[in-house]
């Protein structure tokens, strides 16, 4: 089946770290806190982990936070582009080819030198990415984070929580179903929750696993 947005769906929150669902994260969002706020003890940071678990969300929040403070940062996948800026935010870095990955290492060691902060990510720790064995040495050298996915039990706890904040409650059959058969990144999940809340309202009908199937048969 192919998932899509319905007609309905709206767009999902820009990320923050107010908006990132905690888990089993909560020293390393302290200390992406401290980041963004000036009072971090180290300058450089590299976070991995699974798809979904969140990397992208906490990368695109300190980055915006920081440009919202007016301070020299960027958010970027490209090296080349970060030239001349203090915080540089670089998402998927064991996705670089050869050429980038010397970039990389030249934006690293232009901070290391300087004053300025270097955040990363990859889906596996420093020492197990595919790079530059010197790239990979610098990116632990710094801070390194495991961004811990959801389980199912924070996952449906979360879903109840939007739910109740949206006035309704969210019966355990329902976050099961849409567990099994939906997307487990939780921006999608909550997608299709928040799209299930005006369905049900436009259907004047309960949420219940008969509505959530109508709503997913029509995402085709």
């Amino acid at each position: 089946m192919q998932q899509q947005l319905l007609p309905g769906f709206a767009l999902p929150p820009l990320p923050t770290l107010e908006n990132f669902v905690v888990g089993r994260n909560l020293e390393l969002l302290a200390t992406l806190r401290a980041l963004t706020l000036g009072n971090a003890q180290e300058r450089f940071f590299y976070l991995w982990g699974e798809h979904g678990s969140g990397k992208s969300h906490l990368l695109q929040a300190v980055a915006s936070t920081a440009i919202a403070q007016r301070k020299n940062a960027i958010y970027s996948q490209v090296p080349a582009q970060c030239s001349g800026f203090e915080l540089v935010v670089l998402d998927d870095a064991d996705c670089l080819d050869e050429s980038a990955q010397i970039e990389l290492f030249n934006v690293y060691n232009r901070l290391r030198d300087g004053t300025g902060c270097l955040l990363t990510s990859g889906t596996l720790p420093p020492a197990q990415l595919a790079v530059r064995p010197d790239l990979a040495t610098r990116l632990g050298w710094g801070l390194v984070y495991r961004v811990h996915g959801l389980n199912d039990d924070e996952k449906t706890a979360a879903l109840a929580a939007h739910a109740e904040l949206r006035g309704f409650a969210l019966p355990g059959e329902v976050s099961g179903y849409l567990l099994r058969h939906w997307r487990r990144d939780l921006p999608a999940l909550m997608g299709v929750l928040e799209a299930l809340d005006r369905y049900s309202m436009e259907r004047q009908r309960a949420v219940s696993v008969p509505l959530l199937k109508e709503l997913l048969e029509k995402i085709e």
